[in-house]
This record gives structure tokens, C-alpha cells and sequence, in this order.
């Protein structure tokens, strides 16, 4: 059952995201329950007028709601007649189902991801990426991560395409201007936004974590670098140093006063992500 599917006189008993619940006043000054329930095919107004304030204490918003009710039209729009609604349990359902996912394949955009490290051949920045590619956990998070919740890319895989997409301006790039050190570039280009995989939690919404809250992705992108370098006896501490500027400085060298980017790869790296960044919110959610 999905909410794409829901007709006039249907019964539904299913798992919904809760997105919105407001305790609303009928007319007559009585309670009511609003809500809205979604997936990934779209979303549903939902309403209860019975014991309100009860069923409204089962669970709040941003659930995974267990919905028991009735589709009923109501002025031309479809909405659920709630009988039960409650916080569905641990493990009934895949946050992840009720999220929008990528355009584009992913299997297909993990091939591009390989294919673009193989073209780095520096040892040591080599050594790196075939640490980090290696590691299936993080490779599974890198693969479900979007890259922000509201702006470029908010949608499950979107931090893969954002990176393949900012991998491919970098290939391109270096044949351009063949003095820039393409090794460090590809692998900043690759690594950039790797702290993406430690900044969100996936449940009706994306959210974040305590760690995406305090201290953001760039932060917790240099920690895990640091982490797998330490890893890499082949990387020198000055590739190792030129990388971590890049990632630092890839939306701009601020927010220090007077920070400047230290080397044409840095600047490029900003510069790059950027003009993704910013075709893809004007494609997604129209020019600013």
C-alpha cells in the first residue's frame, strides 16, 4: 500500500512518515488531531476527531506511524479517517524506504567513484582512497548519504552524486590547466564531503547527529581523514596537510578573518563544488 495508490472508500493499515502534527479546534471547539503521512510516493492529510488528545500522545512528529483508518474525499482531496495511529515498532520498517533516493543509479555511480580514483596515482593519496573505498561500512553510508537536508542533493545518494559529479569537473579541469596537481585534486574532489556520512540520522525525516550538529561535516570530514591516514604510512605529512586544506576550505577559506586559499588545488576544489552545487539547487528548487 502506498500513498500514491490510496482511493475513495479504501481501508488503510500501513507505515506512514509522520512529517506534521498540529492539536486542532472543529468549529464546535472540540479537538481534533491533523497530521500528515508520507512515502516515498507522496503525502496524505490525515485527521482524527475521536480521543484526539489520546492518540496524540502515541507519538510525535517525525515517527514512523502505524495508521489504521479510512480514505475518505474531502473538497476534492483524498484524506485518511484515522481510527488508531501510534509510533510503529522498532524495526517494522526501513526509515530509509520513506526518503527520496537519487536519480540516478547507484551501482552505477559507485563504478564512476572507482573509476575516478583510479585515476590518482600518487602512493600515498592512492594508498588513502583504497583504505577509505575499501571500507564497506563506510563505503555503505558514503552510498546512502544525501548532502544537505534542505538544499543540493537532499535525497538518499545524493552525497555519491554530488561527489562523482564534482570528480568528473575535476577530470576535466586538469586537462584544462595540466600545471594543477591533479592527484591531490581527484582525491580532494573524492573526499571533500566524506564528514556527510557522520552528519545525518534517517528516520520519517532526515535529521542530525549530535556530532552533524555541534561540529558540521567539514570537521568530522578532516577527523575521519586524519583517522584513515594515520592508516597510510605511504602518505607524507605535506600531501596529507595540502589534502585537509582542500577539505577545509571547500566552501571558501573563511570563516577565519584573512584566511586564503594556499594552492590553485584548494581554490579549484571550492570553486568546483560550487558550480554543482549551485546548478543542481537552481534544476531542483529554481534560481535564487
Amino acid at each position: 500500500m502506498t500513498i500514491a495508490t490510496l482511493r475513495a472508500g479504501q481501508e488503510v493499515d500501513g507505515v506512514f512518515a509522520c512529517t506534521r502534527k498540529d492539536r486542532l479546534l472543529s468549529r464546535s471547539g472540540t479537538p481534533y488531531l491533523a497530521v500528515e503521512l508520507r512515502d516515498r510516493t507522496g503525502a496524505v492529510q490525515g485527521r482524527a476527531f475521536r480521543d484526539a488528545d489520546v492518540l496524540a500522545g502515541r507519538f510525535e512528529r517525525g515517527d514512523l506511524v502505524r495508521v489504521a483508518g479510512r480514505v475518505e474525499r474531502f473538497r476534492d482531496e483524498l484524506q485518511v479517517e484515522l481510527r488508531s495511529i501510534g509510533r510503529a515498532p522498532e524495526g517494522s520498517a526501513d526509515p530509509a524506504s520513506f526518503l527520496p533516493t537519487a536519480y540516478r543509479d547507484l551501482d552505477e555511480l559507485d563504478g564512476f567513484l572507482e573509476h575516478l580514483a583510479r585515476e590518482v596515482h600518487d602512493p600515498g593519496l592512492k594508498a588513502l582512497l583504497v583504505v577509505l573505498l575499501g571500507d564497506g561500512a563506510l563505503r555503505a553510508e558514503w552510498r546512502r548519504a544525501p548532502c544537505t537536508r534542505n538544499g543540493h542533493h537532499a535525497y538518499l545518494g545524493g552525497l555519491l552524486e554530488h561527489t562523482v559529479a564534482v570528480g568528473t569537473l575535476v577530470q576535466e579541469t586538469c586537462i584544462l590547466h595540466p600545471r594543477l596537481d591533479s592527484d591531490l585534486l581527484m582525491t580532494a574532489a573524492l573526499v571533500h564531503d566524506l564528514g556527510r556520512t557522520r552528519e545525518f540520522t534517517y528516520a520519517a525525516e532526515i535529521g542530525l547527529t549530535e556530532a552533524g550538529r555541534l561540529l558540521g561535516h567539514i570537521e568530522l570530514g578532516l577527523a575521519l581523514l586524519r583517522e584513515r591516514a594515520a592508516r597510510v604510512p605511504a602518505l607524507a605529512e605535506d600531501r596529507r596537510l595540502a589534502l585537509e586544506h582542500c577539505v577545509l576550505c571547500h566552501h571558501g577559506p573563511d570563516p577565519a578573518p584573512g584566511r586564503r586559499f594556499g594552492s590553485p588545488e584548494a581554490l579549484a576544489l571550492a570553486r568546483l563544488n560550487a558550480l554543482d552545487a549551485s546548478i543542481k539547487g537552481a534544476l531542483e528548487h529554481g534560481l535564487p
